[in-house]
């Protein structure tokens, strides 16, 4: 990685901390109440399906089309399917668990990732996870988007990010973990 994109991602990664969490990879589903999210869940993030920035991924591709489809139409009052991985940024993720493990945040599991070419280590996890930039909770920012399952977008009521879409596509295209050509 060259120097200007390492200074990218450091004053990026200071800016949004573990903040707007959006994530991607495999889960594995084994029912709508059970999924397991580890380490090894999350890869390049350029490679899973992208609509406007958000990287969206399932394991089904029928509920991958469904949570595709609630994404990129807004749709109001609907849940995303269990097993749904959203990413905005390479560092933070979200996933759709059952409403029951996770009520406060409609089944959301928030993910602070800290990443490298050697992969991912889930550096905290669960519904209080704490934006270090902001010094505050990843739902206090999502609460607003209640009425789209938690999900952040422009028009979702949250508070507007502090970075643009160009600096959003900087940080993915420079994922540690994606190999380089």
């Amino acid at each position: 990685m060259n120097g200007t994109r390492a200074s990218l991602l450091v004053f990026l990664g200071a800016v949004i901390g573990g903040g707007v969490a959006f994530a991607f990879a495999m889960v594995s589903v084994a029912s709508s109440a059970d999924v397991s999210v580890s380490e090894k869940t999350f890869g390049c993030i350029l490679d899973w399906p992208q609509v406007r920035n958000t990287r969206i991924k399932h394991a089904d591709p029928k509920e991958q089309a469904e949570a595709m489809r609630i994404f990129r139409d807004s749709v109001p009052n609907t849940e995303y399917p269990v097993g749904t991985i959203l990413q905005l940024v390479p560092f933070e993720a979200m996933v759709k668990h059952s409403h029951a493990k996770f009520p406060k945040t409609n089944g959301w599991e928030f993910f602070a990732l800290e990443i490298s070419a050697a992969g991912t280590k889930i550096r905290d996890r669960g519904d209080s996870v704490v934006n270090l930039s902001q010094g505050k909770t990843c739902l206090s920012c999502h609460q607003p988007a209640a009425k789209f399952d938690f999900v952040c977008e422009k028009g979702h009521g949250c508070a507007p990010i502090p970075f643009n879409d160009q600096a959003i596509a900087a940080l993915q295209q420079a994922d540690a973990r994606c190999a380089k050509k």
